[in-house]
């Protein structure tokens, strides 16, 4: 497996399947791991503000034994005096891994290039590994499996499409992408997903027909229209994404016992309405909690192994 957890992409299936069994494992006996990274420090670098990605990598890292360090952009010189590089080989010195929530990808990938810690990609603008790994996780939990469900992703083209496009191919699923013109998913993460996809019984579409990615699926997802560092564009995309609002008409055309996913903060009234996010078939808050469990069994696997 990877020494980094940068992109699922970079995974295997068999990668995943550990993955996801480690944080069934954690979930189902956490004293069982109390030590697990004990005497180990991670270092989490924010560019961005964070809720669920902070606290669950804070709190997981207690719970396993160590103790984590936030480092916010006055904090540190990121960008303001100091490379990415050197960054990099100091914190090599002093951590045993780092989180890091970025703007930009090629930080992450310049971070990790000259880590000699294992680093861990927490967001950037390309994409959210550690987010998808516990959708994964809750989707298997409340479907009973993953190979051959379908999953629905209604909105932008973004991060989080990237994500879920790598995440659920290799894993085998159907994944549909409903995009405005204009924000489709970038076509190298597509057809990379499509080869995924072929090899393990899934498959990837990507349409301009919300109704036509939600058809039959088990699963329904939902990203912000705009997200951090995108504030000025929000009258836009609120337009253009107006068709693209995952309500009740949508979500009828999936299946009876689809589940709703968002991964957080929501806008309701916008890309999703309050009846869809806060009705019976909403799981948002079980995926939210299982971003501490998989990121511990990412924890344990990448930092606790080096004991």
């Amino acid at each position: 497996m990877p020494r980094h957890f940068i992109a699922l992409a970079d995974h295997s299936q068999e990668d995943l399947r550990r993955y996801l069994e480690l944080a069934r494992l954690i979930k189902l006996n956490p004293r069982a791991f109390a030590k697990a990274c004990e005497g180990l420090t991670l270092a989490m670098i924010f560019q961005k503000p964070s809720l669920r990605t902070r606290v669950s990598f804070h709190v997981g890292m207690a719970q396993l034994g160590g103790q984590a360090i936030n480092l916010g952009p006055k904090d540190i010189q990121l960008h303001r005096g100091e490379s990415v590089a050197d960054t990099s080989a100091v914190l090599s010195r002093y951590v045993d891994g780092v989180m890091a929530r970025l703007y930009a990808h090629q930080d992450l990938l310049d971070l990790a290039a000259n880590c000699r810690v294992p680093v861990i990609n927490g967001l950037t603008d390309f994409n959210h590994p550690v987010q998808v790994l516990a959708d994964l996780q809750t989707i298997e939990e409340k479907l009973g499996r993953l190979q051959g469900l379908k999953l629905a992703y209604v909105g932008d083209g973004n991060n989080m499409a990237h994500s879920l496009l790598a995440g659920c191919s290799i894993m085998g699923m159907h994944v549909a992408v409903g995009h405005p013109r204009g924000y489709a998913p970038d076509a190298t993460v597509v057809t990379t997903a499509r080869g995924a996809a072929a090899s393990a019984g899934g498959s990837v579409l990507v349409t301009e027909d919300p109704a036509e990615a939600v058809a039959d699926a088990d699963v329904i997802y939902a990203d912000v229209w705009a997200s951090m560092g995108q504030e000025s564009e929000a009258a836009e995309r609120n337009q253009r994404f107006a068709g693209f609002q995952i309500n009740e008409a949508l979500l009828a055309g999936a299946k009876p016992n689809a589940i709703f996913m968002h991964c957080l903060p929501a806008h309701r009234g916008e890309e999703v309405t309050s009846g869809v996010i806060d009705g019976p078939r909403s799981v948002i808050f079980d995926q939210a909690e299982n971003r501490l469990h998989a990121q511990k069994a990412i924890l344990v696997h990448l930092l606790g192994h080096k004991r």
